[in-house]
């Protein structure tokens, strides 16, 4: 095993964009770089960027989309978060931590009161020790033959003061991010 880097050397930044190529730089090339394609699900693209270079190379990314949700009958939005990528040879060097924590500050500025993610079963603990929380129940997404549930974990984080989840159905009004 590897010494693990510093942190101070990583800093996450805005991105101008973020492309299929830039994908590849961080993960390579591969058709289910996410191993989400089983799910069978259309997904939206993120509208805000965050990464982090190491020796000129892009090798964390996280994105945002802020989306309608309806949380027990009421429209709500939210921040999707989505995209987060890690180059595998800098796994465990706390680069998701700075990326996710850097689209969060920038998520928190937005006035959504919280933010939702989704995530294979594999990457739950990780999302958790970033502060995460899993929503115990299914959530239904837009896709184009109409809503089905989200095959993925769900999980999400309050944005602001410790904000709690609202009870009740929830389904995001949209494509999932």
């Amino acid at each position: 095993m590897t010494d693990p880097l510093p942190l101070a050397p990583f800093a996450a930044v805005r991105l101008a964009g973020y492309t299929k190529a830039d994908q590849s730089e961080i993960l390579g090339e591969g058709a289910d770089p996410f191993g989400v394609a089983d799910a069978g699900l259309t997904w939206l693209p993120k509208e805000d960027h965050f990464g982090v270079r190491h020796e000129g190379r892009l090798v964390a990314h996280t994105g945002l989309l802020p989306l309608p949700m309806s949380v027990g009958g009421v429209d709500v939005e939210v921040m999707g978060v989505g995209g987060v990528a890690v180059s595998p040879d800098l796994r465990g060097h706390g680069l998701a931590r700075l990326v996710v924590g850097a689209a969060l500050d920038h998520a928190r500025t937005r006035g959504p009161r919280h933010a939702l993610l989704f995530c294979r079963p594999p990457l739950v603990e990780l999302y958790r020790r970033l502060g995460w929380r899993t929503l115990e129940r299914d959530v239904e997404v837009g896709q184009p033959d109409g809503p089905v549930v989200m095959p993925l974990r769900t999980m999400w984080i309050p944005l602001h003061d410790d904000e709690p989840w609202p009870d009740g159905p929830v389904r995001l009004l949209s494509y999932p991010m």
